[in-house]
Parts: structure tokens; sequence; C-alpha cells
């Protein structure tokens, strides 16, 4: 049965990616947004998994790592961050800004429990990557009772 709430996970995730592209590009050809900015601001993920880690890549481009505020409580892991409007030229005249500026908030929640104090997050060209050791699976004990 887990099999099934993946694969449901899975494509719900492609049909959301689907929709988000098919919104993007109303927004490009026709240079209206159907919804303003709401897509936009969220940064997009890659949640995968290995038989030891969670790994969890981040496109936020234009950040600086001090800007960002990570955390994870049970299984949700939290990001928040801002990116910061950079400095704009007075002698020139613009006539479309689309780069982000501002707060944004994204949560997650994890398909496991992870030991946070071994979680190692890095950013590189534009990708924030996580990685999150999974917690070893609890097993169950079995003692012997004895009958008096």
């Amino acid at each position: 049965m887990p099999g099934l709430i993946i694969w449901k996970n899975q494509e719900i995730d492609k049909l959301r990616r689907d929709m988000d592209r098919l919104f993007a590009r109303v927004r490009d050809d026709f240079g209206m947004p159907l919804f303003p900015r709401i897509a936009r601001d969220v940064p997009s993920i890659d949640l995968s998994e290995t038989e030891d880690d969670l790994i969890i890549k981040v496109e936020i481009p234009g950040i600086d790592p001090e800007d960002l505020d990570i955390s994870i409580a049970g299984d949700i892991l939290s990001i928040k961050g801002e990116m910061k409007q950079g400095f704009i030229e007075e002698s020139e005249d613009y006539h479309q800004m689309e780069r982000r500026y501002g707060s944004f908030s994204r949560t997650i929640q994890l398909p496991c429990r992870v030991m946070i104090e071994d979680v190692e997050a890095t950013y590189k060209k534009g990708i924030l990557n996580i990685v999150m050791p999974k917690c070893k699976p609890e097993t169950a004990r079995a003692l012997k009772i004895k009958v008096k």
C-alpha cells in the first residue's frame, strides 16, 4: 500500500509542475499573469531519497546564504529566506522587472524522520542542497517471558 501513496504523490507533483509550466507559458505568451506572482514566489524543490539519506534541492538563485533560515521539527522541514533587491541604476529606464525580491517560505513534509544533528546544507550556483541522514528504523525487541 505505501507504494500506491508514493505513486499518487509523484503523479500529483508531476501535475503541479505541468500546471505551473502551462501558467508560466500563458503569462509569457500573453504578457499578463493569471495568478500574480503566486507560483513564482515559492521556490521549486526536488526531493530524492537514497538508502541512507533524504536529499532536497531548492532553486533559489540570487540569495545570500546568510539570509536563509532552515529548520526541522519532527518530519517537517521549513525553509525561509529573503531576497534583497540590488542597486537600481538611476540612469537606466526599466521597462520590465521580473526578478523577484522579498521574503519566501516553503514547508515540506518529509517521508520519514531524519537525524537532525547530522543535517548538512550547502548553497552553490543558486541551488540549496540539504542532505538529511534518515533515522534507522527501530527494530522490535523480542523478550521471552518466563511463565511461573
